[in-house]
């Protein structure tokens, strides 16, 4: 029961305060140690072709120390008192979801866009996006605040939600750790095409399942909120395979087909074109009350995982 209600005050936690900037994140910390680890890599392989194999050490150490180190502290803790290790337990993990840093990111936008200042809702889109916003008008600044929050009700709530739910904070934190080495060094261009690798693909496999829960839960959503669930279905057995990613494709596609409007197509980074895959029909324009209504079924979303998190949690313990 101790570890269904930390996963609770957890999502609890998350969804009040977020992740003060006073408090240190262990993302940071995450960040330092693949920096520093990237730069060792360098320096001891020279030839690129042996970059494939150094590449596994990302994962290997990072991922598994995550895990470890989180362990440890709530281990050492609990010599201390059984309610700080929960407590501690409780707010590490909360550190592994965003379901307020990607609301207040959107409706930020949002906001913006229907007081009508494109400059301010350009510079918070570019805030959560790689592409180039500068020259953005409002469609495709709505385009752009879709699809990061569709694309990150996996990565930022379903997949720590889930891996907590079978193995607590630590577990979770070891999947923070993957999905921060995929945004750090999972590229898939001439610097990390190799030392990237491995770290890329470990992701995709962590989030596969959590992707299809999010796609399931997505549909249910859909119909609760009296969204087309049938066309959100339809787009995600139609396009998610479109796109570069394994499971980023679903939670993109099944929005695109509950909102009836199309998410990708052409974007700009540092002023070279990229085209990606179109999901979904373009019934309509976007327009700010999508990013509205995105971010309303990630909440949605996230309550509802969490209520399947939660009886997964209570199957595990009582085996």
């Amino acid at each position: 029961m101790t570890e269904i209600w930390i996963l609770c005050a957890a999502y609890l936690i998350d969804r009040v305060v977020g992740d003060p900037c006073s408090l240190p994140h262990p993302v940071v910390i995450m960040g330092w140690w693949i920096t520093r680890l990237e730069r060792v890599i360098r320096a001891v392989v020279k030839q690129e072709s042996h970059l494939k194999i150094a590449g596994i050490l990302f994962p290997l150490l990072i991922v598994s120390g995550s895990y470890m180190a989180v362990w440890l502290l709530l281990w050492g803790a609990s010599f201390v008192h059984p309610l700080l290790s929960w407590a501690l337990a409780a707010w590490l993990l909360s550190t592994t979801i965003a379901t307020k840093g990607l609301a207040d990111a959107g409706m930020e936008i949002a906001r913006h866009l229907l007081a009508g200042d494109m400059v301010a809702a350009r510079q918070s889109l570019s805030m959560v996006v790689g592409r180039d916003t500068e020259r953005l008008d409002e469609p495709q600044i709505c385009r752009g605040a879709v699809e990061t929050v569709a694309e990150n009700i996996v990565d930022a709530i379903v997949s720590p939600l889930f891996y907590a739910a079978i193995g607590g904070a630590p577990l979770a934190m070891a999947y923070r750790a993957a999905n921060t080495l995929d945004s750090m060094v999972g590229y898939k261009n001439e610097k990390y095409q190799n030392l990237g690798w491995a770290s890329a693909r470990f992701d995709d496999v962590l989030n596969y399942i959590p992707a299809r829960l999010t796609a399931g839960l997505l549909i249910v959503v859909s119909y609760l909120m009296r969204l087309d669930w049938k066309q959100s279905l339809a787009m995600m057995r139609r396009d998610a395979h479109l796109h570069p990613s394994p499971n980023s494709g679903l939670p993109e596609a099944g929005v695109a087909g509950a909102l009836g409007v199309q998410l990708g197509g052409l974007n700009y980074y540092q002023g070279v074109p990229s085209n990606r895959a179109k999901l979904g029909d373009a019934h309509r324009p976007l327009r700010a009350q999508d990013i509205k209504s995105t971010v309303h079924m990630m909440y949605f979303v996230s309550l509802l995982c969490l209520v399947v998190c939660v009886a997964i949690a209570a199957m595990i313990n009582s085996v």
